[in-house]
């Protein structure tokens, strides 16, 4: 791929390793080394990320505190004719992550949106969580507040899927205490951590 290959015009959203920097593919470095810009979760991480692979782009910032605004900047830029990558800090964009609004809107206004798929955590750690797979349903994080996060569960309980969330390390052992609380001991969990890394930790038992 060069930067022929590239079309005009196009939103390109990029996955791009959620740990090991070995993971990201040949395609999404050769999409990011020739788009016109890249939108990026956190400037500053994702310019060390593009200074590993020996990338210079310029950059422009699109988190969940700006995005409602640099939409219709984006919108004016692909519409104007140029190409853009849309990285978040780790793994696929939109996932629990900044880029709905634009997405949309690009579908909205006939604007491409292609694909350049790659790592995603949730799709990771229930690869080898030992859950079953066939049905499964990304809820995103819980609420913080113990009292809605009870009853966010309450509302899966009836649901048999897998259900897969993302949690932080700090509110992991109240949020797994509330499951527990909820769904019994007759549902098993799965915790993974720092995948693709080095400490890479995947424990899964019934929940006690």
């Amino acid at each position: 791929m060069n930067s022929n290959t590239i079309k005009s015009g196009t939103l390109y959203v990029v996955a791009t390793p959620i740990g090991n920097l070995d993971d990201i593919s040949k395609r999404a470095l050769q999409v990011l080394e020739n788009v016109d810009l890249v939108a990026a979760e956190d400037t500053r991480h994702s310019r060390k990320l593009l200074s590993f692979f020996g990338l210079e782009k310029h950059l422009l910032s699109l988190h969940e505190h700006n995005e409602r605004d640099k939409t219709g900047r984006l919108l004016e830029k692909l519409e104007a004719g140029q190409s853009i990558a849309l990285i978040s800090d780790a793994g696929t964009p939109l996932i629990s992550d900044p880029g709905y609004p634009l997405v949309n809107e690009c579908r909205i206004h006939g604007i491409d949106v292609i694909p350049v798929p790659g790592p995603s955590a949730v799709i990771t750690a229930l690869s080898v969580s030992g859950l079953p797979t066939d049905s499964f349903i990304f809820c995103g994080f819980p609420p913080r507040q113990a009292g809605k996060r009870r009853k966010f569960f309450e509302s899966l309980k009836k649901n048999m899927a897998t259900l897969v969330f993302y949690e932080s390390s700090h509110r992991i052992t109240d949020c797994l205490d509330d499951a527990l609380a909820v769904f019994g001991h007759d549902r098993s969990a799965c915790v993974a951590r720092e995948l693709t890394k080095l400490y890479e930790t995947v424990k899964t038992a019934p929940l006690i």
